[in-house]
């Protein structure tokens, strides 16, 4: 199981690899979190907007895994920005734990300067570090002109063939982690030749090769499956990407996007 973790902004560690609930069901979710964990995955990530945080809390607190051991990231919904405070409460609140590892603003929405500063007030004994997703750069320069802190973390659509270079290159020019969402192109390009001959070359699946190439570019990386066989699948990662191959898949870039593209909103 891959256990890497690499340091916030604010001192904390997070697992560079985790278990994304997108699109969940309640008993899905459930299930693949508690298998996840069982098999050694220490990084879930949910949102308000999934509806499973209640899931997500109870598989964490069923697993008899010290909480600390495990790392929690939740979201602030587009339709909460009138209270990101007591938004934030409601979470917990359904996770049934005592804090979260992380809270992101889940998209730049007008309101997103007056709601950063609402959550650089949030208690860090139940909110261990804020952070934002889907955020430009244009986004992130215009927070952080404005910003009391810098975030810990930009949660965004990313892999080669969304490989969204400067964006990379600004965050870890600014001390904020790039977390990576889809991945795995949500199946849309397994059947790319390219793809294809490099998992062929490597002996390993395609989502085994795009998780590896994101990883090695210290992305945070949480593919998101309810299958045990998938979750098993893309944690196994015990194998490299030359760095003649890395660069290879660095060119796939197609601006590829299979979620919504925020670069338009202003």
């Amino acid at each position: 199981m891959f256990q890497e973790r690499i340091h916030l902004n604010n001192g904390t560690f997070i697992p560079l690899l985790g278990l994304g609930t997108f699109h969940l069901s309640p008993p899905n979710t459930h299930r693949a979190v508690a298998h996840a964990i069982q098999i050694g995955y220490r990084h879930i990530d949910t949102a308000a907007y999934y509806g499973n945080e209640t899931e997500v809390g109870q598989a964490i607190s069923e697993s008899g895994i010290p909480r600390e051991e495990i790392f929690v990231t939740t979201k602030l919904w587009n339709d909460d920005h009138d209270d990101p405070r007591g938004a934030f409460e409601a979470s917990l609140q359904r996770l049934g734990l005592d804090y979260v590892d992380l809270y992101l603003i889940h998209w730049p929405v007008e309101q997103r300067i007056a709601s950063w500063k609402a959550l650089e007030k949030l208690d860090r004994s139940v909110c261990r570090a804020i952070g934002v997703s889907n955020f430009t750069i244009a986004h992130l320069s215009e927070l952080l002109a404005a910003a009391r802190n810098v975030p810990a973390v930009n949660q965004v659509e990313f892999s080669p063939f969304l490989y969204q270079k400067e964006l990379l290159q600004f965050c870890q020019s600014k001390g904020i982690v790039l977390e990576g969402y889809c991945p795995l192109t949500r199946g849309r390009k397994f059947h790319d030749p390219r793809l294809q001959r490099m998992a062929k070359k490597y002996g390993k699946t395609p989502a085994q090769i795009l998780i590896r190439w994101a990883l090695q570019h210290h992305i945070v990386t949480i593919p998101k499956s309810s299958h045990p066989k998938r979750i098993e699948e893309n944690a196994d990662m015990d194998f490299s990407i030359s760095e003649k191959d890395m660069q290879e898949m660095d060119r796939w870039n197609e601006n590829f996007h299979v979620s919504w593209n925020p670069t338009a909103l202003p």
